[in-house]
């Protein structure tokens, strides 16, 4: 029965110091109090809004003020990019889509033996055993 009503003293004792209400309500009476502002009508902030923007100082839609950076872009224009393109698709300097590595043409070396002599060496290392299981077929 103890924890119980112990256990509500503690509930109460922290809402009673978390909530504004009773932490306005159990102000001294002599001490200052941070009242709120009250509330700005609809009047008031059209009027202050068309002073603004008589001045000059509203923030244009969209933007987020003076703290934002000016976009970075290429210093060439669309005709200017172009033409480079096409003056390195002529020279041969263009590179393909994706990795650029993975386009290169790779050296071939082309085989001495026939078809007929790599299946009978390949047959011959299987009878043999020298191949490991699997290596062999295709089958």
């Amino acid at each position: 029965m103890v924890s119980k009503s112990l256990f509500s003293a503690v509930a109460l004792a922290v809402i009673a110091t978390t909530s504004p209400l009773a932490s306005a309500q159990t102000a001294p009476p002599g001490t200052a109090t941070a009242e709120p502002a009250p509330p700005v009508t609809r009047e008031q902030r059209k009027a202050d809004t068309a002073a603004a923007n008589k001045a000059g100082t509203l923030t244009p839609a969209g933007q987020n003020g003076p703290g934002m950076t000016v976009p970075t872009g290429s210093s060439m224009t669309k005709s200017e990019r172009k033409a480079q393109a096409q003056a390195d698709a002529k020279a041969g300097k263009m590179a393909g889509a994706g990795d650029a590595a993975a386009h290169k043409p790779q050296p071939t070396t082309k085989s001495t033996k026939s078809k007929s002599e790599r299946k009978a060496e390949t047959a011959a290392a299987n009878k043999a055993g020298t191949i490991k299981s699997g290596e062999g077929s295709f089958r």
